[in-house]
């Protein structure tokens, strides 16, 4: 049987494809086609495969996809280039941050972080890097370096336990 997620994934620590999957459903009552789903959407482009071809959607243009993994943006990139683009997303994103669950918002920090150190492709990993690291300045906080999250998610329990709140332990 095949993974629905894309091959550079399973060579993370599980902990890290844990936090990965929590965040590819959206929180509920939230436009369909607003600025969140539309990040979103690119968002499980970059670890899930097309479930229609099986195929990795490598960019949040190309067409195929539907709802749940289609495209976030229209038009080719030979002008403007779909990570300037996508910012219409991202800022859009920020500016929604009030109307969005702090529970899932906590999810897609999370998650948007390990693809911004771990996914192979350089530019999509840009990508996700800079969004990380605007959600956690947007939160007043300093982002983790990659070393700090691979000893917080790194299938260790002693690691995470070091950064865990004492109330959420048990």
């Amino acid at each position: 049987m095949t993974s629905v997620t894309q091959a550079w994934t399973h060579a993370l620590p599980m902990m890290q494809q844990t936090v990965l999957l929590t965040a590819i459903r959206g929180p509920d009552g939230l436009p369909k086609y607003g600025a969140i789903k539309m990040l979103l959407r690119w968002y499980r482009r970059c670890l899930l495969l097309s479930a229609i071809d099986g195929r990795v959607l490598d960019n949040p243009i190309d067409p195929n996809g539907g709802s749940f993994t289609g495209p976030s943006l229209v038009g080719d990139d030979e002008f403007d280039p779909w990570y300037e683009r996508m910012q219409v997303h991202v800022n859009g994103y920020l500016r929604d941050l009030d109307a969005i669950p702090h529970h899932f918002q906590m999810h897609f920090m999370h998650a948007v972080e390990i693809v911004g150190f771990k996914h192979p492709d350089p530019i999509i990993r840009h990508f996700w890097n800079a969004v990380y690291e605007r959600l956690v300045h947007d939160m007043h906080v300093w982002p983790e370096t990659v070393e700090q999250l691979d000893s917080r998610l790194g299938d260790s329990r002693s690691g995470w336990l070091k950064r865990a709140d004492p109330a959420t332990v048990e």
